[in-house]
């Protein structure tokens, strides 16, 4: 699993750091750390204000559904992007909606085609931040001509928003001025357009997009992707890098599915899950130059406990950078599953992938939220921030009694784990679900908590939280209670989804294939 460069061109590493975006919400958990931390003071859950269908053909309804949906993007003028499925089985769209009113703006088409996979994967745009006029009129023909010319900007240049989505081969569209019904458009391929233009069905047919897309604040963007035999750009599966000016460049990697890359605080370093690309399968975490793609570290993902930790492609679990560096990342127990419940652990490791620290007692399909330890006031430990995970405990699954909860944890302090030998994170606060499970055969069995990225709002110290019984609520951390609840659907057992505040402070909830937009009357 050792990453080889194959390719690279890229801007000065340094270029434009700290220009931060101006969406509300760019994509999969908010920002390119993933912490799920709202910028904008959510609405009271008082009404749904609209709601549209993120599935078009969601497959048998009366069951389950195994789909994850991809994360909405919003920008800072309320322009919310909705990645829609069109087909049973493949096809995807982007509709365009006004936050206040949900009215159809404008649906961009594409050709993606899904990677191999058990569980549907996840459509995954972001909204890319960019300096107005700094590209040239035309994606270059060969996208790996110098870029010596485009390094110096003008001083007067201003941030704008880009969209990015994934589009069949490996290539990748962009739309400008999203929030107007037209805008500049094009489609890149990070291996070269002139190889794409030359040879695109043998492309097509091979390679595939398979993470969300994640964008940094200088505009660069970057996904895993999966190759099936043999191509003309000689291409193997890996991890991309599409600079803003679209020059491309990659390297050799089994990126874990679904699994979204996330940037260092600084933006120099680049995290990702690989795997040995079985649906339950081993893997390890993988942390690469952002700006080169040459690998800097690499640990072996492991239980807590002794052995090999799972990374099923049945999860959409991505890294999350915390303030202090540290990395966070969700996995499954060793000989999975069912040794832990079928809960997994929230790995934790220093920024440099040295020290393998505390790991929380659930990671299954779950990313972890920030929650500075100010928005706590019960909390009296030393650490500036918690996080918040998914806390299920699987109903007859090992010693699961089915008393699904959250937990805000302390990443720095330990304590015993209620279900196994291992020392845990120390659980700051807990809640239990609200709504019994008719089927599960437990007294206190609850529905489950069906988040994977879970938003913080920090104005009211507080999460957004979704739930498979149909009902969307605001856990207060102040009096670890559920002050708001505000039902969606009658419920429906899914892959787990995100929930986020858009710029006007609507909350946003998928539940049963469609996407619920809630705030004030």
């Amino acid at each position: 699993m050792r990453l080889s460069l194959l390719l690279l061109l890229t801007l000065p590493p340094g270029f434009l750091i700290g220009q931060q975006p101006q969406n509300a919400w760019s994509g999969y958990a908010h920002d390119a750390r993933h912490t799920a931390v709202s910028t904008a003071a959510a609405q009271p859950l008082s009404r749904i204000h609209w709601s549209t269908p993120v599935d078009l053909n969601p497959g048998a309804v009366s069951g389950d559904l195994y789909i994850h949906y991809g994360s909405p993007a919003v920008t800072a003028a309320n322009t919310v992007l909705i990645p829609v499925k069109t087909g049973a089985a493949d096809g995807f769209e982007i509709q365009a909606r006004s936050g206040a009113t949900g009215d159809l703006l404008y649906t961009l088409s594409t050709d993606y085609t899904l990677p191999a996979h058990n569980w549907t994967p996840s459509y995954g745009l972001v909204l890319s931040t960019r300096l107005a006029g700094s590209l040239p009129g035309r994606i270059p023909e060969n996208v790996f001509e110098s870029t010596a010319a485009l390094r110096v900007r003008p001083p007067a240049a201003r941030l704008t928003e880009r969209l990015y989505y994934p589009g069949a081969g490996g290539t990748v569209y962009y739309r400008d001025d999203v929030d107007s019904r037209t805008g500049p458009a094009g489609q890149i391929a990070f291996y070269g357009n002139a190889l794409y233009a030359a040879s695109p069905a043998a492309l097509n047919a091979g390679v595939e997009i398979s993470t969300p897309i994640t964008a940094d604040s200088s505009g660069n963007i970057f996904f895993g992707f999966t190759v099936q035999g043999s191509n003309p750009a000689a291409l193997v599966s890996g991890i991309a890098r599409i600079a803003s000016d679209g020059t491309g460049s990659w390297a050799a990697a089994q990126v874990a599915l679904n699994c979204a890359p996330a940037l260092s605080n600084d933006e120099t370093t680049l995290y990702f899950a690989v795997s040995n690309g079985a649906e339950f399968g081993s893997g390890s975490l993988v942390a690469v130059n952002s700006a080169t793609l040459a690998t800097l570290a690499q640990v072996e993902l492991t239980d807590p406990r002794g052995g090999l930790a799972t990374v099923s492609s049945d999860s959409s679990a991505s890294p999350m950078v915390g303030p202090d560096g540290d990395v966070y990342y969700g996995v499954l127990e060793t000989a999975c599953c069912g040794s832990h419940n079928d809960r997994g652990w929230m790995l934790h490791f220093n920024s440099t992938l040295t020290q393998t620290k505390i790991p929380g007692s659930f990671g299954w399909d779950d990313t972890a939220s920030v929650v500075a330890s100010s928005l706590v006031p019960s909390y009296k430990g030393t650490s500036s921030y918690l996080i918040l995970t998914k806390y299920n405990n699987y109903v007859g699954i090992g010693t699961g009694t089915g008393v699904n909860q959250l937990a805000v944890l302390d990443p720095n302090t330990a304590m015993p784990d209620k279900y196994s030998t291992a020392t845990v994170m120390n659980e700051v606060l807990t809640i239990d679900g609200v709504t019994p499970d008719p089927n599960a055969g437990f007294p206190n069995a609850v529905r489950e908590w069906c988040i994977n990225t879970a938003v913080i709002d920090p104005s009211s110290k507080s999460a957004l939280v979704n739930s498979e019984d149909g009902v969307l609520y605001r856990w207060d951390f102040t009096t670890n209670r559920f002050i708001e609840s505000l039902r969606l659907t009658s419920g429906r057992g899914e892959a787990y989804t995100p929930t986020l505040i858009g710029a006007d402070g609507t909350v946003y909830a998928i539940n049963d294939a469609l996407l619920f937009a809630a705030g004030a009357n």
